[in-house]
């Protein structure tokens, strides 16, 4: 097998690399964003905000070996899988940094505006864990064919 057709096999490595580096795209676009929507936001919240979506990546790359819910005995898709695992580690986040990301919504939108809650974070979550999830699945492939043994092809 040649170094270009071992790309077009599916494979767990690939879809992690490009959860990853989409990931970053989407961290990195918000590290030099945040400062032009909310001047206030620390270096700190930045960066933390970058590492989160290649963390975020990598997670729902490595979720699309999962494509059956054992207790449940339901398939679960990548339109399924990837936006629930997305809008779940938002979620989690927004809990961890609630105060803060009032603070910047409540900046964004206006104190009493429609959009200004925290939570909002969490379908954002939804929809970039979708992105996400549509490109692994698209060049990495997904389920048991991602795992098998490469040196066996």
């Amino acid at each position: 097998m040649t170094f270009v057709e071992s790309f077009k096999q599916p494979s767990i490595v690939m879809r992690i690399a490009i959860g990853k580096g989409i990931g970053f795209a989407v961290g990195l676009l918000g590290f030099f964003l945040i400062p032009t929507l909310v001047p206030e936001a620390g270096l700190l919240f930045r960066w933390a905000i970058l590492l989160w979506y290649t963390t975020f990546g990598a997670i729902i790359g490595v979720f699309g070996v999962f494509t059956y819910h054992p207790v449940l005995h339901l398939p679960m898709p990548w339109w399924f899988r990837a936006p629930i695992i997305g809008a779940w580690l938002n979620f989690v986040l927004t809990l961890f940094i609630h105060d803060e990301l009032k603070t910047y919504m409540a900046t964004l939108f206006g104190p009493d505006g429609q959009l200004a809650s925290p939570f909002w974070f969490v379908f954002e979550g939804a929809v970039v864990g979708l992105l996400i999830g549509y490109l692994c699945t698209r060049y990495g492939g997904e389920g048991k064919e991602t795992v098998r043994d490469q040196d066996s092809l």
